[in-house]
């Protein structure tokens, strides 16, 4: 073998592993802890506390990420959305899978007990078992409420944040989790929708193979409604004002459009993505409009 197929072959292994890390994700969880972290007190947090809270938080997510790549390998070769994955090719043995997410997992931990606080390090901890062992291992191919159930752990997000720069758990955190908790199960199940031959040929139970198309529909149309009622708590609380309120009504009613049509068109067979996809921008863009509301609210009583 020459040197520059040598070289391919090492770009394709790191480009393996960056995969077992699902970065996308990744990427999206350290938004919403972000913006738990610059929600939790007036003013902006220390730039160097910040920084290495984000990046134990990130190494602890991509090691969870890649801990789900090796407990899922059998049931990922039979996706089609995951045939693809580093280990169900055969591109990485389990070993290597196991030792790189042990290290990252240990590695974001250790930064976080030491340098962050026990506190973030303890909750990130309950996540990463959360969703890597619970929701993964167990509830996943146990039962069709396993999204909902397990959904806590991927909302620890912005909770995550709010602790690495607060020390505390707070009334508001909580409430973000809640908000992530119940935009969860609509985010999810018209994936499921999209999905749910591979899923079926998987033998995994998610909610449209054990109940069907129609009963899943209906459960992503209350989700959504439950979602918006969730979103509104900010400003009923009295954590963010008018600027979110009129953002997060804008988001809202472009949220139920999608999700009325999942529901009410069960012929377009195109909805369920468009409705997937959106679901990211929604989250996202509701995150941004709780940033600007607070502080808006901070440069105006001239903090």
């Amino acid at each position: 073998m020459n040197d520059s197929m040598l070289v391919v072959q090492r770009r394709i292994r790191w480009r393996d592993y960056w995969e077992l890390g699902k970065p996308r994700v990744v990427m999206v969880m350290l938004v919403c802890a972000l913006v738990g972290a610059l929600l939790a007190r007036p003013g902006l947090p220390d730039v160097s506390l910040l920084l290495l809270a984000m990046v134990g938080i990130g190494l602890a997510s991509m090691g969870a990420a890649a801990f789900n790549h090796l407990l899922d390998q059998r049931f990922d070769r039979l996706m089609v959305r995951t045939a693809r994955r580093p280990l169900a090719q055969g591109r990485l043995h389990p070993w290597q899978v196991f030792a790189y997410a042990s290290a990252l997992s240990v590695l974001g931990l250790w930064l976080l007990a030491v340098w962050v606080n026990e506190l973030t390090a303890a909750l990130t901890a309950a996540s990463l078992l959360g969703y890597a062992l619970i929701y993964t291992a167990f509830l996943k191919h146990a039962t069709p409420q396993n999204i909902t159930i397990g959904g806590l752990a991927g909302a620890a997000p912005p909770l995550l944040g709010w602790t690495a720069v607060s020390g505390q758990l707070e009334g508001d955190a909580i409430l973000l989790v809640l908000i992530i908790f119940a935009w969860t199960p609509s985010h999810f199940w018209v994936l499921a929708i999209h999905k749910h031959e591979e899923y079926r040929r998987a033998g995994v139970p998610m909610l449209p193979v054990t109940h069907g198309l129609a009963f899943t529909r209906l459960q992503v149309w209350l989700y959504a409604w439950l979602t918006v009622a969730a979103t509104l708590m900010p400003f009923v609380t009295g954590m963010s004002g008018w600027i979110y309120l009129a953002a997060v009504l804008l988001l809202n009613a472009r949220w139920l459009w999608f999700n009325g049509r999942v529901f009410y068109r069960p012929q377009d067979t195109d909805v369920p993505m468009q409705a997937f996809w959106f679901s990211i921008r929604y989250l996202l863009w509701l995150f941004a409009a709780l940033l600007l509301d607070h502080f808006v609210a901070l440069a105006l009583m001239g903090r």
